[in-house]
């Protein structure tokens, strides 16, 4: 029986440059093993937010990355986009922390919701490692092919684009510098805003200021990261 294409709603300009992966082997496999799990149990983000960050996002507007590793695995935190939760949704440890530190390095006041959409939409692209998670287990999607496809889209902004910012957060986003190419990006490094790990060189980093010094240099719209 022939294979039925994959054509997921996502974005068109991402939809280009993707096609030809979402009917990879490693592609179809995760789709099964999706639908097998929506049967089961109960899936994080919804369908029609799992690929937010394509959407809100362009490719060809594409400023600055900022990786994660999983969604949020609790009722109505995970909305597609990386660190962010809906508006009404407490604000997540590991974002408190980004806030602190965007007010210490910006004198931003860190605002009372944990929504950063209005970031999305200005070209900062917030991928999760893994798009998917079943509720209440963290890291239950991961090994199941969404690595490889955003190992990909990583690859694929490294190579047809030029002047990205990326912060890798932690040890596991930095690993994947090696996906990118430094001559032509800016990488910027920095252990990850959790609770756990945010006193030992999160808070200082200064990536916000960093981060928009460079894309003024490359007569770049420098991110507005205000979200009031």
């Amino acid at each position: 029986m022939k294979q039925e294409k994959i054509n997921p709603e996502i974005e068109s300009s991402w939809k280009k440059l993707l096609i030809d992966e979402f009917n990879q082997d490693y592609f179809i496999n995760l789709k099964k093993f999706l639908l097998e799990e929506k049967q089961n149990n109960i899936i994080y983000p919804k369908g029609s937010d799992i690929f937010n960050a394509f959407n809100f996002t362009p490719f060809n507007k594409l400023k600055l990355v900022i990786l994660g590793q999983d969604p949020y695995h609790g009722e109505g935190q995970a909305h597609g986009l990386c660190f962010s939760v809906p508006h009404g949704i407490k604000i997540p440890p590991s974002l408190v922390n980004i806030y602190k530190e965007m007010e210490s390095d910006l004198g931003i006041k860190s605002p009372q919701h944990g929504n950063l959409e209005k970031w999305a939409k200005q070209g900062v692209f917030l991928l999760n490692a893994t798009l998917t998670v079943r509720k209440n287990q963290a890291g239950s999607h991961q090994n199941k092919g969404w690595e490889i496809f955003t190992d990909r889209v990583i690859s694929l902004i490294s190579e047809k684009s030029e002047n990205i910012v990326f912060l890798l957060w932690g040890s596991y986003a930095q690993k994947k510098s090696t996906l990118i190419d430094a001559k032509k990006h800016l990488i910027l490094k920095s252990v990850h805003p959790s609770p756990l790990s945010a006193y030992r060189g999160f808070f200082g980093c200064k990536h916000f200021s960093k981060s928009n010094d460079f894309l003024i240099s490359k007569n770049i719209e420098p991110i507005d990261w205000t979200l009031e």
